[in-house]
């Protein structure tokens, strides 16, 4: 399984899904009754696990609908990343401590459940996993380029040159702990550096509503534990939502500076 890692034309990116695979459902039901829909690029923007009620559920349907529509991606959320360390898909610094950290911080008993696999029996899970499961996580990309947008779960260090950035992301270099691209919780809210010419499109941190910004997105309206999940269409800068009657208005910021949202820390997970 190999993901495109750049991409151009209209797009549908889809917010963290964590395991609630009804949402995703009604999600991809819209979409296919787009006019569009056949050449528009959907890209998932990363933790398609854990939390939520049903991992194994979720990427059946993602692996169905990859089948049906070839121009589909998948980024690796920090979730993604710290199952498949703990999984032993790829190799990691000891000082990653995935297996713990896992079981210990990222509500990965639900996955354990999905699979009908008792929690934390990690070779197990493995055992019952399919293949096309494995290889999905063995071989999601970290960031996905598009001429507009750049898609990374987390987002872009805002004094670190965009091109060292990109180069190790495209490299995906495991060795690192807790790469900050996937995992931090104050990149969501900061902006990409200068030299970064695209609009950067994140998951990652719970927001009540979709934020437009200059110079960033952000589309995780459930974090993973209620409300109507997001997907947003680009370049329209409009959007599907899984439960209309529970999404709220998106939030359009005039400047690039995500700091001013003043979010409470609940709304940073």
């Amino acid at each position: 399984m190999k993901f495109e890692t750049s991409i151009s034309g209209p797009v549908a990116v889809i917010g963290d899904v964590h395991g609630q695979v009804e949402k995703l459902k009604r999600i991809l039901d819209r979409l296919r009754k787009r006019e569009d829909y056949q050449r528009r690029w959907i890209v998932f923007i990363g933790d398609l696990v854990d939390r939520g009620p049903d991992t194994k559920g979720v990427i059946d349907l993602v692996l169905s609908n990859i089948a049906e529509h070839p121009q589909t991606v998948v980024i690796s959320g920090n979730h993604e990343l710290a199952m498949s360390g703990s999984l032993g898909i790829h190799e990691a610094a000891d000082e990653n401590n995935w297996a713990s950290r896992w079981l210990d911080h990222y509500g990965s008993h639900q996955t354990f459940e999905s699979y009908h696999v008792p929690f934390g029996e990690i070779e197990k899970l493995r055992e019952a996993m399919p293949d096309e499961h494995l290889a999905l996580l063995e071989n999601l990309p970290w960031a996905v380029e598009h001429p507009e947008y750049y898609f990374v779960h987390s987002g872009l260090e805002t004094k670190s040159p965009f091109e060292t950035q990109r180069r190790i992301l495209a490299a995906r270099d495991f060795s690192l702990n807790r790469p900050s691209w996937l995992c931090s919780k104050r990149l969501p809210f900061q902006d990409p550096p200068e030299d970064c010419h695209q609009v950067v499109v994140s998951g990652h941190a719970y927001v009540p509503q979709v934020v437009f910004a200059r110079s960033r997105i952000l589309v995780d309206t459930t974090g993973g534990t209620g409300g109507s999940m997001s997907c947003v269409l680009l370049p329209e800068n409009q959007i599907i939502f899984s439960n209309p009657e529970e999404a709220n208005e998106p939030l359009w910021k005039p400047n690039s500076m995500m700091s001013d949202l003043n979010l409470s820390p609940i709304h940073r997970r």
